[in-house]
């Protein structure tokens, strides 16, 4: 049986289909993790300490080692997605209540969910768009994409812009499983070799446990509103990376739209900052459906309309 290819052939789908298995066993089953207990309940529950060792091998896969062009690209888009986010952040800060909204067409809409769905880019769909459509310098700029993996950069930017405050020490704490493993991996190439095959293979592990925190009722509730931030996600990050890609990066703009989308690990980062940062519970679940289906639009709209662009560029 061809299970794994028929997943594949879902966007986003390592991550996404066992997150839709988790919420239903979560739903139709609420009482399963705890009847088995053990290391049942450790898988099912087990967010944090899988995303953390995800994170460790994470920074075991990097190195400082490649070309100017692939970082001044890869760099120039890390940036300004940064700052694309920053600026949703803090307008988000002015129009929305504190802890977002919890009611009506809008519930989950936040600061965190914003962030959460515009500041991670998916450095594999990119990756892959780019070795279609681009240089092999440009579809090797996912090299630093993964300094956005995890919920750093959210809390970075949730902490700036005054909508979250975070003690210090949690920020060590939500960076130190990358930089021990970035150390290991270029310590000793070795490491590299035996820590970054493990990335992908955990994905699915900490989906399934993402999903054990969600509603399927929740994720029907917001299945349309998460199709438009989908859509807005493209089209407000999309512009100013194509942007940043012609004017700084030295391309076209196509690099930029194919950076675009939302990254799947996103969708953990609005429950990993709930909880850290309580005041976000209430509307953590619904922002993790809303960032879930935004994953899987901007992952089918992202290589569209990137495709549409280079074929004007007379890239194809």
């Amino acid at each position: 049986m061809k299970i794994k290819q028929c997943i594949e052939r879902v966007p986003g789908g390592m991550m996404l289909v066992p997150l839709i298995l988790g919420a239903m066993v979560h739903t139709y089953f609420p009482g399963f993790a705890d009847y088995f207990g053990s290391f049942t309940k450790g898988i099912m529950t087990g967010v944090v300490p899988i995303l953390s060792v995800w994170f460790f091998c994470m920074g075991a896969s990097i190195t400082l080692k490649g070309t100017g062009t692939v970082f001044r690209k890869s760099g120039t888009l890390v940036v300004v997605k940064t700052l694309t986010a920053f600026v949703v952040a803090k307008i988000a800060m002015h129009v929305l209540p504190g802890a977002g909204i919890t009611t009506g067409f809008f519930a989950g809409i936040s600061a965190l969910t914003l962030v959460a769905a515009m500041d991670m880019t998916n450095g594999g769909l990119y990756a892959g768009i780019m070795q279609r459509y681009g240089t092999k310098e440009e579809a090797g700029a996912f090299v630093l994409m993964s300094i956005e993996s995890g919920p750093l950069m959210t809390m970075i930017i949730l902490g700036t812009a005054g909508i979250a405050s975070f003690q210090p020490h949690i920020f060590v704490g939500a960076v130190l499983p990358f930089i021990i493993g970035y150390a290991v991996g270029n310590i000793d190439p070795e490491f590299r070799s035996l820590f970054s095959p493990m990335a992908k293979s955990l994905i699915p592990f900490f989906g399934f446990a993402l999903g054990n925190t969600i509603s399927l009722n929740v994720v029907a509730q917001t299945g349309l509103l998460g199709i438009l931030m989908g859509i807005a996600v493209v089209i407000i990050t999309g512009i100013p990376l194509m942007l940043a890609d012609r004017y700084f990066g030295g391309g076209d703009g196509t690099a930029g739209l194919a950076a675009s989308s939302s990254a799947g690990a996103a969708a953990a980062t609005p429950m990993l900052i709930a909880q850290m940062s309580p005041g976000f519970m209430p509307i953590a679940a619904q922002a993790t459906a809303l960032v879930a289906t935004s994953i899987i639009v901007t992952s089918v709209l992202t290589p569209l309309a990137t495709a549409a662009w280079a074929k004007y560029k007379g890239r194809i």
